[in-house]
């Protein structure tokens, strides 16, 4: 057994309501440059849709993530050394700007200067890559909230795959219709395709905590990431020539801060936290020869924190002590392995994504009040589970290879929490409910108060860095230079690595005291100033 430390992530898609917060603060902080305008490290999908890029689940056209050979290994999809070899000066199989999208401006000049008239001026796009007037056809949320629609629902490749197996159980008529949104971040995997098809070793899995980064003193701009990542979260910057993709906000992270993504998130459905796994059973795992059992798998390499001898193993392995700690507290170790609730995107790519999802169980509630029945009664709830307006097959398409079992499975167990949080709050008994899906009342109520009252601190468990190793890549690495900070990079135009400010010499140090008085401003019970809170947190 090789213990390794993993922070990870669960999103609640009950409670997403599609805004786009995360995806405008990720931008923000992120990619605000020249050349990536077209990216979005975080970007919220509505399902059933095509996603961004366009239809990047076909991996029959875009050859990502891994397949097993005749000898039952693992083999990249998009070919091993030989054919990265013979097509390195020009990779076929990449996304085009019009799968993702010509991002563009207005011209506003024409708002300002235009003369006195009787007809009205108009602010005219044009493409931000060529500058020239061009037509809006496409975008990175372009059918957003059309996805149950039979114009964008019919060429979601989910919805292919599913009426494959269920014949016409996804249908598009309107008193039908049913849409849910995937917000989507790298998945930072146990078992990156995009690290394995690096030519450069540019790509990289950090040992400390899991988290997939691009070394862009190394990058060459291959773009075979791009090909090998199945959910085609790598990105081409035009302009510098390297690989860009989420860094699951790092420099947040190591000094106790939650990703960017996650602190804006209105409806608070992020939760972040430490997974311990056994690195010597991953590549056994991907490699089962079903795809359904790929989400067993998976779970089968994540350990106990509170094993004796899982313990002993992580501190003979150099895992610090508040690390574990951190494990044992884990909202994701919570929701993952001991509820069983969340569930891994696309686990037939065979990457180990850390990135998983609660499937949405509200709709159900939606459509039983509809029919005069009461939505909210967990009998009612179990038998209606079936009857999704998106079926079981379509939500298992996404997150468990096409196995239902699981899905129902998490979709029971948030009805019944449902049901036995209707009783205890109405002084009702709450009577088997729990037990009919192999849970304790106790356990039911603690499930209840992560996915539905938990404060800051127990959404966000976060082991931070040293103090004296936070310091270091903060202060004393900046004025030896940032390997982000070339003409085009993060450190450019006013956002560095840390944060606004701090990725050019020419302007003040951020302090780690910035970070700890903005935690515990977050982590305050009432709105106040950071050196009011700071003050508070000190008394």
């Amino acid at each position: 057994m090789r213990v390794m430390a993993q922070l990870a992530m669960v999103m609640n898609l009950d409670k997403c309501i599609g805004c786009h917060t995360c995806s405008v603060t990720c931008k923000q902080a992120w990619t605000n440059r020249s050349g990536v305008e077209y990216v979005w490290f975080n970007n919220v999908e509505t399902r059933p849709g095509q996603g961004y890029p366009r239809r990047y689940e076909d991996q029959e056209r875009w050859r990502g993530g891994w397949e097993l050979n005749r000898r039952g290994r693992l083999k990249l999809k998009a070919g091993g050394r030989f054919r990265k070899l013979a097509s390195i000066f020009a990779n076929p199989v990449l996304p085009v700007i019009k799968d993702y999208y010509e991002p563009w401006t207005y011209e506003y000049r024409n708002l300002i200067d235009a003369p006195l008239g009787d007809d009205f001026p108009v602010a005219e796009p044009r493409s931000v890559l060529t500058g020239k007037p061009m037509k809006i056809e496409w975008s990175a949320n372009w059918d957003d909230n059309l996805g149950g629609t039979a114009e964008h629902g019919d060429l979601d490749p989910m919805v292919v795959r599913t009426r494959q197996r269920a014949a016409e159980k996804v249908k598009f008529e309107f008193e039908q219709t049913f849409m849910f949104y995937l917000p989507r971040i790298c998945e930072h995997c146990l078992n990156p395709s995009c690290v394995a098809s690096c030519p450069s070793g540019a790509m990289y899995k950090r040992t400390e905590d899991g988290i997939v980064l691009v070394d862009q003193d190394r990058c060459r701009g291959w773009r075979m990431c791009v090909t090998g990542c199945p959910y085609k979260k790598v990105y081409f910057n035009h302009r510098t020539g390297k690989a860009e993709k989420c860094t699951m906000c790092y420099p947040r992270l190591e000094v106790g801060l939650p990703t960017v993504c996650s602190e804006t998130c209105v409806g608070r459905l992020r939760y972040l936290g430490v997974v311990l796994y056994d690195a010597d059973r991953v590549l056994e795992a991907a490699s089962v020869p079903e795809d359904t059992d790929l989400y067993e798998a998976q779970l089968g390499v994540f350990l106990d924190p509170e094993d004796p001898q899982v313990r002993r193993a992580a501190e003979a392995a150099g895992i610090p002590y508040d690390w574990v700690e951190a494990a044992r507290r884990s909202p994701v170790h919570a929701l993952i392995s001991r509820y069983r609730v969340a569930l891994p995107l696309h686990p037939e790519y065979r990457t180990m994504p850390m990135v998983w999802y609660i499937p949405p169980l509200s709709p159900v509630v939606e459509a039983l009040a509809e029919t005069g029945f009461d939505g909210e009664d967990t009998g009612n709830l179990f038998g209606a589970i079936d009857a999704l307006r998106i079926p079981l097959e379509y939500l298992a398409e996404l997150f468990t290879a096409g196995d239902t079992a699981p899905v129902r499975a998490s979709l029971e167990k948030l009805a019944a929490m449902r049901g036995h949080m209707r009783a205890v709050n109405l002084g009702e008994p709450p009577g088997d409910t729990a037990a009919a899906v192999g849970m304790t009342g106790r356990e039911i109520e603690d499930m209840y108060r992560l996915l539905a009252v938990a404060k800051y601190d127990e959404r966000y468990v976060i082991p931070t860095a040293a103090v004296g190793d936070a310091r270091a890549l903060e202060e004393s690495a900046l004025p030896q230079g940032c390997s982000l900070d070339f003409e085009g990079g993060p450190g450019m135009g006013g956002s560095g690595p840390v944060g606004a400010g701090s990725g050019r010499r020419s302007l003040p140090l951020v302090a780690v005291d910035s970070f700890d008085k903005l935690r515990r401003r977050q982590r305050a019970d009432r709105p106040g100033s950071a050196g009011e809170t700071a003050e508070r947190g000190e008394a």
